[in-house]
């Protein structure tokens, strides 16, 4: 579309070049295995796809028009940049938000013409080896490695780790939600990538290299939704981190419902999926009841107590079989039930704000710069 590539495919024609599109290339063009029918549309695979087929063509090099920082186009430059570079070829990715004129592009696109020049002709590249993950093992279960998982909303989150130990899993949520986390993120991810993608990558790599666990026994786990955008790409950016700081071998385990990955030491059973979606709705529960009573609370501290008292009656639901507290839903009508007698005072009332938007900006205080309580 002429109004949105501005006629760069024609610029790039007017210095003697054939501009092909990436759709135009044969489907089946993977040597390593058969391309199967999502990956034809699938935005990511397509431009791998692509640079893998030029790298094995000595007169073909790639130009990426990149339109804006977030979604894909920050997780694909990285991962284009790094398949033809490997290959001996030329990354030249080009901006085109709001170009008012394409004085920049013709020096990029010349720039890049006379890179080719100095550096020859190139020959067809060895198809590369295939991608070996890091897999979490049966081993590593048994041996009792500290799976690292993120910090997302500390209401739900309180659970995870006593409803996996439950289960057999030595997990950890972190909680360096701290300006540190920030600065691993962006030291690690493409800065054009949303804020929660540095956070989280942020908050494991400052773990990993915090020095406070050992790197030989440990692992992390991530969900992974099957989404085009880092709800899926979590993955490969903390791979593609750890591997830049040197530590590759640590396994990622993709949390998934859909098969996406599979981790032989790693298995979501039908109770470990019961327990967390209580868990989740306590978490709920805890949320609504608290920020409705914790602004007219008599005396401080006393709202955050009630919820505490709860949230350990509700961990040893979970995780105790000789617990008194059985019921699920007689623990769910206490919750409500207690609050509703906390004492406080409406004699003024406050504004209600509601803080709306991305899902980790929601519930996560580092993501939100702690805006709830600036809000209070």
């Amino acid at each position: 579309d002429p109004e949105i590539n501005h006629g760069i495919p024609e610029l790039i024609a007017s210095y003697g070049l054939t501009v092909l599109t990436e759709d135009s290339l044969p489907v089946d063009f993977t040597p390593t295995r058969p391309l199967r029918v999502v990956d034809q549309w699938v935005y990511h695979s397509r431009l791998y796809n692509t640079a893998e087929f030029v790298c094995r063509h000595g007169n073909l090099e790639l130009l990426q028009l990149n339109s804006f920082g977030c979604g894909l186009d920050a997780v694909t430059t990285d991962q284009v940049n790094e398949i033809l570079e490997a290959a001996g070829k030329l990354y030249t990715v080009l901006k085109i938000d709001e170009v008012a004129n394409l004085g920049a592009v013709r020096i990029r696109i010349r720039s890049l013409l006379s890179a080719m020049k100095l550096r020859g002709p190139t020959t067809a590249a060895a198809p590369r080896p295939p991608y070996r993950r890091a897999e979490f093992t049966k081993k590593m279960r048994a041996e009792g490695y500290t799976i690292l998982a993120p910090q997302m909303s500390p209401f739900h989150f309180d659970f995870l780790a006593p409803v996996f130990a439950k289960h057999g899993y030595h997990l950890v949520v972190l909680d360096n939600d701290n300006r540190s986390a920030i600065n691993a993120g962006l030291k690690y991810v493409n800065n054009d990538a949303c804020y929660p993608s540095i956070t989280m990558v942020g908050q494991f790599m400052d773990a990993v290299l915090s020095g406070k666990y050992d790197t030989d026994h440990l692992a992390i786990v991530m969900t992974q939704t099957g989404g085009c955008c880092r709800a899926s790409n979590y993955i490969s950016f903390i791979r593609r981190a750890l591997e830049k700081a040197g530590y590759g071998h640590i396994p990622v385990i993709s949390l998934n419902a859909n098969g996406m990955e599979k981790n032989e030491g790693f298995r979501i059973t039908p109770g470990l999926i019961a327990d967390a979606a209580k868990a989740v709705v306590y978490g709920d529960l805890f949320m609504r009841c608290l920020y409705r009573v914790r602004p007219y609370e008599l005396v401080p501290g006393s709202a955050d107590a009630l919820h505490h008292k709860w949230r350990d009656i509700c961990i040893d639901s979970l995780t105790n079989p000789k617990t008194k507290y059985k019921k699920y839903r007689d623990l769910c009508r206490g919750i409500v039930e207690d609050f509703d007698r906390f004492p406080i005072d409406e004699t003024l009332r406050k504004p209600r704000v509601g803080i709306v938007g991305e899902i980790m900006v929601k519930y996560m205080p580092l993501a939100n710069n702690h805006l709830v309580e600036l809000l209070e």
